[in-house]
């Protein structure tokens, strides 16, 4: 074997020790090169083909330098924060074609790539779980976030009014904003909602909403990083697991095969199965989101055994790839196509920024006390019952979840997120009216 080792090229051996984003380091380059090139031509297929090249690519580079730069991945959220920073400056700066981003824009958000990809981990975050510990989780972890946002709600708005916001502007365009369950199933409503009260243009509003849900987005990535790292030995720590074991309460680890084709196309169809279900039952019930069904019909299945074994495996197989596979480029795509960072440089003051960490630190320690109250361990529960509610709802859970490493958790976020953001759109459209 180290004869073997010994006759390998120098080529072959950088392969083997430099990996980016899975792929070996001296393929990475060459692929690279070749995106400089097809960038600076302006020749990228303005297609899919074209847009995951691109963002494979990227979301490697990105990765690659934020988890190994001291810095950055010890404090500031790691490959997953700066994929979004650095993809949304690229943006700024001109360094990507526009209609390159424009491809990317479409991939990910008109065609909905992300949406397939929170579909993906849904299900398989779920039907992979213990079906007793997803029950007792899930009665416990609602309650939670609720309350992690009523408390960050009132302690954000008194000092934004310390700030010199009146409580207006406080409650209605910095809290309600970031817990509104993202852009756009949340501040775009939610401005509509406003205009319509207001006698106002939708789009003037969403401008002056966008800021604080960017600037929370980016905090909660950091401390959700920060979180973990700091209490990687604490008991308070679950490891990714939400309910604390008690007496005669055993976890089940769940097993999957070893990786095949059949049963990845198989987790596939499970996975959109439920999602079709989610939007039939979005038809009929159009003021509950789609997503928001979907989970509950997942519960549901894995509630009542509904789903066969193989299949359970099959979809979380399927998810286990797509996260492997895809994680960095969606989040460099967000940073591309999504973050408008001249935007938020005009727009954002330092009374803003105070108010959005102040609203990520207490809805995160409100989270885990509240959490540690229900039988939750706190570290999850202030990143998935707190800090993901002041996100940009399916796009910010995957940062944060990504930066914490915390995935098997998109569930229970995607959960918090939905509920508690239609909550805040009905809150929002009735005070607004009344103040």
């Amino acid at each position: 074997m180290s004869e073997q080792t010994s006759e390998k090229g120098l080529f072959a051996k950088i392969e083997e020790k430099v990996q980016v984003t899975h792929i070996g380091g001296v393929a990475f380059i060459l692929m690279l090169l070749l995106l400089v090139a097809v960038l600076g031509l302006n020749a990228m297929p303005k297609n899919m083909g074209g847009a995951l090249f691109a963002l494979v690519i990227l979301g490697g580079v990105f990765f690659f330098v934020g988890n190994n730069t001291p810095i950055l991945k010890s404090y500031l959220g790691g490959g997953s924060a700066l994929a979004v920073v650095a993809g949304s400056a690229f943006t700024a700066m001109g360094l990507v074609p526009h209609s390159a981003v424009l491809n990317i824009k479409t991939f990910i958000s008109d065609n909905n790539f992300l949406e397939f990809y929170i579909v993906a981990l849904i299900c398989s975050a779920i039907l992979k779980m213990d079906r007793d510990l997803l029950l007792k989780s899930a009665v416990r972890f609602l309650p939670v976030a609720f309350g992690a946002m009523i408390i960050a709600f009132i302690v954000t708005s008194l000092v934004g009014m310390a700030l010199g916001y009146d409580f207006k502007h406080a409650a209605l365009y910095i809290s309600f904003p970031m817990m509104a369950g993202g852009i756009g199933a949340g501040i775009v409503p939610l401005s509509a909602s406003y205009a319509g009260a207001l006698h106002q243009s939708a789009g003037d509003i969403l401008n002056q909403l966008f800021p604080a849900v960017v600037i929370a987005n980016l905090l909660a990535i950091i401390g959700s990083s920060l979180l973990v790292k700091f209490t990687t030995k604490s008991k308070m720590n679950g490891q990714g697991e939400l309910l604390k074991a008690t007496d005669g309460m055993e976890i089940k680890k769940t097993t999957l095969p070893e990786i095949n084709n059949r049963q990845l196309m198989n987790g596939m169809m499970v996975a959109l199965s439920f999602y079709m279900m989610g939007n039939v039952l979005y038809h009929f019930v159009p003021k509950i989101n789609a997503f928001a069904f979907m989970i509950l019909l997942v519960i549901l299945a894995k509630g009542f055994n509904l789903v066969p074994k193989f299949y359970e495996e099959s979809a979380a197989m399927f998810g286990n790839m797509i996260t492997y596979a895809t994680t960095p480029a969606l989040l460099a795509g967000i940073g591309l196509a999504l973050v408008d960072m001249n935007k938020l440089l005009q727009t954002v003051t330092w009374q803003l920024v105070l108010c959005s960490f102040v609203s990520v630190i207490t809805i995160g320690i409100a989270g885990g006390f509240l959490g540690k109250l229900f039988g939750l361990y706190p570290v999850e529960s202030a990143i998935a019952g707190g800090m993901i509610n002041n996100s940009m709802g399916g796009t910010g859970n995957v940062a944060v979840l990504s930066a914490s490493n915390r995935m098997g958790l998109i569930a229970f976020a995607q959960m918090g997120n939905r509920i508690g953001g239609a909550i805040i759109l009905i809150l929002g459209g009735l005070l607004i009216t009344i103040l």
